[in-house]
């Protein structure tokens, strides 16, 4: 085919290539194949696209279909699309969990796995005995002058350790938030000081103030779900007979409030105040850096709590009283038993399609990217707690999957008269949701070499355009982008916010430390986030539509310019992240990664990280003394410590352990 070049501004442009936007029935077309892909994507059929699920291997199969429609290679993965592999997405139970609680005079305490006694995921394996020791909520913060484990032997112990933490009723308290419930509570927060104190095991229970709380919350929404039937029920009896559209939609009006009040009268009569942790709450643990955990019932700790003439009300409303610890031995107790928590696996796959480049630039790539997995029924990834309903994932990722889609469509109809100059990768990425997991796998086991790739544009959450906002991240990774952003984006374009950074929480991070100038484009986070109402009919498909225009420039002018983007290493790390309010150390996390410890690909320049001597390749593996066996691990052990701290980091690093001092940083 013969194809006309021009040089125009060191550009070299297909004429058949170049980016012309959408217009009339193009446009309309467009948002309908926008519409109806993300109505399946995010339908319940798809099950949340959770990983292990049937509904993220529909959506795989759908996507790579939708590849090869647009004219994509879908071959050149071993003949195949699907770059598979597969990853730890959860834990099981295996032979030997036991626990036997023996008191005075050899009374026992006989408990059953699963009915009145649960294993917790997020502890660790192994067999146990020791003494019971009372160590209060757990606790130990120095900046609030409060230490459950001041003036008590733990080493070697089991330990009864209330959820939760004191005066939640007070939010002015130290440990006051919004919720009750400060970052202390946090159980992975515990555990890490559990294993510092090098605990036997742990006897979590539940503390006595949230059941009283929650029982009275069920009282509250019960008499105001009353209330409702009340006014349905009149609002329906005032109807006339004949207006037949009226009754049938009050008397709908009046089945709902009637199920609702049914439903929240059954869980008051049913009146549990003290549920257990069911095994897979708040995430799996590794089977070596943490005690094994168990969650215990109110009634079993104040059996226990009798030999030294107190129960947990008690000892909790001392320690509210007062904010002093009230950590006690319980004399004559001891527990011995055993758990065995074995990793579950999945197999996942990224889905890629492929244009191919033609002319010199034909060996160069540009990967096009958005991950297509979502949190499935909620669990520990969810922000609407205890719930087991779908997650939808409307803009979760699902509308970042049909940009993908979109421009995959869009450059495959481009290629049919002209080839672009460099080669287009398009990759949906799985576990994403997990820790950008199908990302880390593409960057170990690329199948275009990362050397000869010279961009990667991500999309994560564009689907909820609002006030014309639009976040786009990487903007300082190479000295192009800003201004093309500008040029493309026009006088009466998107409101640009410009985040600089190379890194942050999507799977823009894997190519970045992989020094590959990337692009990150994000419409904000909302009040749906992670929550089952993330659904399409919130889905601004306009605002989709436009992204999608504004990439697809960016992609032309990426995939025609001779020169290729220079890479400039960015020195502030993203925001939100999910380090919150912990001291800054500067690492950029090794995603993938499955041996014990945080492993980091790099650290960020003048950070305490590289200050300190920390270096990518290392695998931290503890913080002080609390052990780190991956990312949660290593958010909680940092929460111990303030900026200005000097701590000791110790690594594995070339096989071998090794300790660096690194003074932290205030939270970035």
């Amino acid at each position: 085919m013969l194809r006309l070049a021009v040089v125009v501004g060191g550009l070299v442009l297909a004429v058949a290539f170049v980016n012309l936007p959408l217009r009339g029935d193009a446009v309309a077309e467009s948002k309908t194949r926008l519409l109806e892909d993300i109505k399946f994507l995010a339908s319940d059929e798809l099950e949340g696209r959770g990983v292990g699920t049937n509904g993220l291997n529909v959506a795989a199969r759908f996507i790579k279909g939708e590849f090869a429609k647009a004219g994509l290679a879908v071959d050149r993965v071993n003949g195949d699309a699907f770059q598979k592999f597969d990853l730890v997405t959860g834990s099981k139970l295996g032979e030997s969990n036991s626990l036997q609680l023996v008191g005075p005079e050899g009374a026992t305490i006989e408990l059953k796995i699963g009915e009145n006694v649960e294993v917790c995921s997020f502890g660790g394996s192994g067999p146990f005995s020791g003494e019971i020791v009372f160590c209060g909520y757990g606790i130990e913060a120095k900046d609030d002058n409060y230490n459950d484990f001041e003036g008590v032997d733990v080493e070697g112990k089991v330990l009864i350790v209330m959820r939760r933490n004191p005066r939640q009723a007070d939010a002015k308290s130290p440990f006051g938030s919004t919720h009750g419930v400060s970052k202390h509570a946090d159980l992975r927060s515990k555990m890490s000081n559990l294993a510092a104190h090098k605990a036997a095991a742990v006897l979590f229970v539940n503390d006595p103030y949230a059941g009283k709380k929650a029982a009275e919350t069920r009282k509250e929404s019960l008499a105001k779900a009353n209330e409702k039937v009340t006014a349905a029920s009149e609002e329906f009896l005032a109807i006339e007979v004949t207006e037949t559209e009226k009754a049938a939609a009050a008397r709908s009006k009046l089945t709902e409030a009637t199920n609702q009040s049914k439903s929240l009268r059954q869980a008051v009569e049913k009146g549990d105040d003290d549920p257990l942790m069911k095994f897979g709450y708040a995430g799996n643990g590794d089977n070596k850096a943490m005690p094994p955990a168990f969650h215990i019932s109110i009634k079993t700790c104040n059996q226990m709590l009798a030999a030294i003439k107190t129960d947990l009300a008690t000892l909790e409303a001392q320690i509210d009283s007062d904010l002093k610890p009230k950590s006690v031995v319980v004399t004559g107790w001891s527990a011995k038993g055993a758990t065995t928590i074995e990793k579950v696996r999945s197999d996942v796959e990224n889905v890629i399609g492929v244009i191919d480049g033609e002319g010199p630039l034909a060996g160069e790539t540009v990967v096009v990217g958005a991950h297509y997995d979502h949190v499935g029924r909620g669990g520990q990834n969810s922000l609407a707690p205890g719930s087991s309903e779908i997650h939808n994932g409307a803009d979760d990722n699902a509308s970042g999957t049909v940009t993908l889609l979109e421009l995959a469509r869009r450059f495959g109809q481009k290629a049919k008269t002209a080839k672009p100059a460099r080669r287009l990768v398009f990759i949906a990425f799985t576990g994403e949701e997990l820790g950008l997991l199908g990302s880390a796998r593409y960057c170990k086991e690329p199948v275009f070499p990362l050397d000869s790739t010279v961009a990667m544009l991500n999309m994560d959450m564009v689907g909820r355009l609002k006030d014309e906002k639009l976040l786009v991240y990487g903007t300082g990774t190479s000295p192009r982008w800003e201004p093309e952003l500008k040029q493309f984006n026009g006088e009466n374009g998107f409101k640009l916010i410009f985040k600089p950074e190379g890194d942050g929480p999507s799977d823009h991070t894997s190519f970045y430390a992989k020094k590959i100038p990337v692009l990150h484009f994000f419409t904000g986070e909302h009040a749906d986030y992670h929550k089952p109402t993330d659904d399409w009919e919130k889905i601004n498909i306009e605002g989709v539509s436009r992204v999608a225009d504004l990439i697809e420039a960016m992609i032309t002018a990426t995939v025609s310019q001779t020169e290729r983007p220079e890479y400039v290493e960015t020195k502030r790390a993203a925001g939100p992240s999910r380090g919150g309010n912990r001291p800054y150390v500067g690492t950029i996390p090794e995603f993938g990664n499955e041996d014990p410890g945080y492993a980091i690909s790099g650290v960020t320049p003048g950070g305490p990280g590289e200050k300190g001597g920390l270096k990518g390749g290392d695998r931290i593996i503890k913080i002080g003394p609390h052990p780190v066996a991956n990312l949660d691990d290593f958010d909680a052990a940092l929460r111990k410590f303030s900026p200005g701290d000097a701590v000791d980091f110790t690594v594995v690093r070339e096989k071998k352990e090794q300790t660096f001092k690194v003074t932290l940083d205030p939270p970035r």
